[in-house]
């Protein structure tokens, strides 16, 4: 086969990948699409080379001998005399400008459904491709067929997310489209295809040992517009928000949720419901009488910042562990869950923060009339006398408010009496078959083993809790409402891995003590 022949072969079977991309949704070219590509150009510059040299009378001269022309090396071993052809650096500049034009020829034609061989045959510039696309376009008024790449690495990013989040077993919603034919890549795999797609050559990249890619990887780290930085981003978001929302604690069924927009101490200064004079009676063509809405001081709310750094180590690249994207994010996302419940909890345990509120004493005391003289475990006795005891409180102006209880928030080891106490139709141990006051009474049990630890051996208490409807009391807020960990990406010289920040802001508030009650409790047997 002639070099022309080769040449022309070459540029058919670089078309034909193109055409089965365009026909498969006009999609980026696969790693393995890439590498044939690339093969089949090197076929084309090699053709051309010899085709040049043929020009020239170089291709191979038997008889006398020739005087190589400037630039090329003499090499005389026997008959017939040959040439070894080395081009010199404008000639392997010019061979390396005559790639870069057929590539970006190619790109452009393929992103406007345009056939290029004619345009590379004839030795077009890109400008001139531009022109003549831009030209045909008018003159037909077809609808350009556009492939806005961003828009296809933006999906493939997507893709190999959802892929590696389901190589960890992690549910994923919806999937992008492909994820599946990812998903058996491994980290140095997945490290190769985005290099690729970035245009660098993937017959290097294949011969790289695991070791060599990580250090190419971390080169990328700090690139903003890289691919395999930005999956590894998005992989451990996913996995942040999956598992974070999955915690079983339990301060979100009753606290409240609030919203701050920065970090400086906000003091409530808020109308209170009963601070509102009552209405007077206006006789006829009477005069409306004004009256001035009374306003209560409650606590300051307050941000702070709470978060780690991890990182994927070298070797977890080099082992390919992918925990070190899911488990590993998750299990901080769900540390900083469980922070916060503790703290709530300890907010109870402690009567407030180190034993005081906003007004400078406790949370539960006789003068805020939200604590049992005695302590005893959940009955229905005990649970009638804390409810009545909530729903007799007045506000700050001496008014009565409308207290709901809502919830009882008890250690472990009283789930199941209090599933007997408010579902049983008739007391417990009556010998005169009683009505049970409490039987389906609306109150929601909260079980948490939080209280148990804060308790020890000592008596662990158990409270009740309105609904914030008709009460405030313990409040959780977030910075611009943001509930989940936020993660970044982290630059840190000297640190021999892909490192990165996890951080969450919010702020734990005793807004109230009129809302919530509590029983000192007693020590619960463990055996």
């Amino acid at each position: 086969m002639t070099p022309k022949q080769r040449r022309e072969a070459a540029m058919r079977k670089q078309q034909a990948i193109i055409d089965a991309a365009k026909a498969d949704g006009n999609r980026v070219l696969t790693a393995e699409e890439q590498a044939q590509f690339n093969s089949y150009q090197r076929e084309i510059e090699q053709a051309d080379a010899e085709i040049e040299a043929q020009e020239r009378g170089l291709s191979g001269n038997t008889g006398a001998s020739v005087a190589p022309p400037d630039g090329f090396t003499h090499t005389s071993i026997s008959q017939p005399t040959q040439f070894s052809v080395i081009p010199d650096e404008n000639q392997r500049d010019a061979a390396i400008a005559e790639r870069n034009r057929i590539t970006e020829i190619m790109a452009l034609c393929r992103d406007f459904d345009t056939e290029p061989s004619e345009y590379i045959r004839n030795g077009s510039t890109l400008e001139q491709v531009r022109t003549a696309i831009l030209d045909s376009l008018k003159t037909t008024g077809t609808p350009v067929n556009v492939q806005v790449t961003r828009d296809e690495e933006d999906t493939f990013r997507h893709r190999a997310s959802d892929a590696l989040m389901m190589r960890a077993g992690l549910p994923v919603e919806s999937p992008a489209e492909g994820a599946g034919e990812l998903r058996a890549l491994s980290l140095r795999d997945l490290g190769i295809e985005c290099l690729s797609r970035e245009g660098q050559d993937i017959s290097r990249l294949l011969r790289m040992h695991p070791d060599e890619m990580y250090s190419e990887l971390c080169r990328q780290f700090y690139n903003p517009t890289a691919a395999f930085p930005s999956i590894l981003d998005n992989t451990i978001r996913k996995s942040i928000v999956h598992i974070y929302n999955h915690v079983p604690t339990t301060f979100q069924a009753w606290t409240a949720k609030g919203s701050l927009k920065d970090f400086k101490a906000t003091a409530d200064y808020e109308y209170v419901i009963g601070g509102m004079g009552d209405f007077l009676l206006v006789p006829e063509n009477g005069e409306l009488k004004p009256d001035i809405p009374k306003t209560g001081l409650l606590p300051n709310r307050k941000l702070d910042t709470y978060g780690r750094s991890f990182s994927m180590t070298r070797q977890a690249f080099i082992n390919d562990d992918i925990g070190f994207l899911t488990e590993v994010p998750g299990l901080y996302a769900a540390a900083a869950k469980k922070t916060i419940d503790k703290e709530v909890y300890k907010l109870l345990y402690n009567n407030g923060k180190d034993g005081k509120i906003f007004d400078g004493t406790g949370l539960f005391t006789a003068e805020h009339n939200n604590l049992m003289k005695t302590g005893s475990k959940p009955s229905q006795a005990s649970i009638q006398a804390i409810i009545l005891q909530m729903q007799r409180q007045k506000d700050q102006f001496g008014e009565a408010i409308y207290i709901t209880p809502q919830h009882i928030i008890v250690p472990v080891g009283y789930e199941f009496d209090l599933a007997v106490i408010l579902h049983s139709t008739q007391v417990t141990g009556s010998n005169n078959n009683d009505i049970n006051p409490l039987y389906n009474y609306p109150i929601n049990i909260i079980q948490t083993p939080v209280l148990n630890t804060l308790a020890g051996k000592n008596a662990v208490p158990w409270f009740m809790v309105a609904n914030t409807a008709s009460a405030r009391h313990i409040q959780v807020d977030y910075l611009n409402g943001q509930e989940t960990p936020t993660v970044r990406r982290m630059e840190t010289p000297g640190v021999l891995g892909f490192q990165w920040d996890i951080y969450l802001d919010w702020g734990i508030a005793v807004r109230d003590f009129r809302g919530i009650a509590k029983n000192p409790g007693e020590k619960i047997a463990t055996e």
